[in-house]
């Protein structure tokens, strides 16, 4: 709640209404859209508004996370892969160059006991192994490898 206290924060001209300017869309207030003009003069350039106020950006990151850990990957190796796809959100979806993703994911019981075949060097086995989630965000579909522990 303190630091909450201290966040930058002004008087909507519209609604009246006391807005945190890192809860700004586009520049504008969240609860009636009212530009606030006189933002960059008393506040200067401030990056928590400015870089992720996108609404549907929030939601595409939203959305990406939970679909990776329902699946089991480490939030930190998800926000690594967030921040190089974030790379790509000014240029045109032609020039991309970080759309593909290697993410590491637990092994369920399952997955101890079943044969397992080495994706690098084709070799059979059945324990120490690593798994790991392979996709491209531009298509949908995700494929699970495995590692013996020799690659």
């Amino acid at each position: 709640m303190t630091s909450r206290m201290h966040a930058p924060h002004t008087t909507c001209p519209g609604c009246q209404e006391e807005v945190f300017l890192d809860e700004l869309v586009g520049g504008k207030c969240p609860l009636c859209g009212c530009a606030l003009e006189d933002f960059d003069e008393v506040f200067g350039d401030y990056d928590g508004v400015l870089d992720r106020s996108d609404l549907s950006w929030l939601i595409f990151n939203y959305f990406v996370f939970k679909k990776f850990v329902d699946m089991g990957v480490p939030p930190h190796q998800i926000m690594e892969f967030v921040a190089a796809y974030e790379e790509n959100a000014d240029k045109p979806p032609a020039e991309w160059t970080k759309t593909d993703f290697v993410l590491g994911i637990p092994m369920r019981p399952w997955d101890h006991i079943k044969p397992k075949r080495c994706a690098k060097c084709q070799r059979l086995f059945f324990r120490h192994a690593k798994k790991q989630i392979i996709g491209d965000m531009r298509y949908a579909d995700v494929h699970i490898r495995y590692l013996c522990d020799k690659c």
